[in-house]
Parts: C-alpha cells; structure tokens; sequence
C-alpha cells in the first residue's frame, strides 16, 4: 500500500453504535448516540443520531454494537460500511 492509500485509510470517520433495524437486505440502521454539553445551560444532554450502513453478508443483528466507517455513496441514503462488531447483543 502506497502512503496515499495509508492516508486515506486512517483518515476515514468511524463512529460506534447499536444496531436499531435489520431487516432491509444488505443494510442495517445503526444509532449513535454522544453526550454534549448544552451551549447556554452547561447540562449534559445525549444527542442520537440514525445512519444507514452496508452490510454485505447481513451479519450483524438487532441490538448488535457495530463500528461504521464512512465511505463512497452506496445508494440514496447509504454512505456509511459496517467495518466490526463491537459487541454481540445479550440475549434477554
């Protein structure tokens, strides 16, 4: 691999999350959720945001934490790729 493609690599956005919905084929909805701190109040508010992520051999489950990496756009709403599991989701 050339230092080009290393730089390429290391600078793409991860973000880690649960799996919400699994029942598209080859996509799963994954939430991320972040803490801030409010601008005016100075409270610690969660922010949750969904993004639709690829899932090739449709793998990952409801209730999964994944790690997603953005990429190319896969379809209108799909640009994010599911690169690991985090964690497997606990049975009740």
């Amino acid at each position: 691999m050339s230092d080009a493609q290393e730089q390429a690599v290391k600078n793409t956005r991860t973000l880690v999350g649960r799996v919400v919905s699994d029942k598209r084929n080859k996509t799963v909805t994954v939430l991320v959720e972040r803490r801030v701190k409010h601008e005016l109040y100075g409270k610690i508010v969660a922010r949750s945001r969904k993004y639709q992520a690829h899932d090739e051999q449709g793998e990952y489950k409801l209730g999964d934490t994944v790690e997603i990496a953005e990429g190319r756009p896969i379809s209108k709403t799909k640009s994010w790729v599911v690169t690991r599991l985090v964690e497997k989701a606990r049975l009740v």
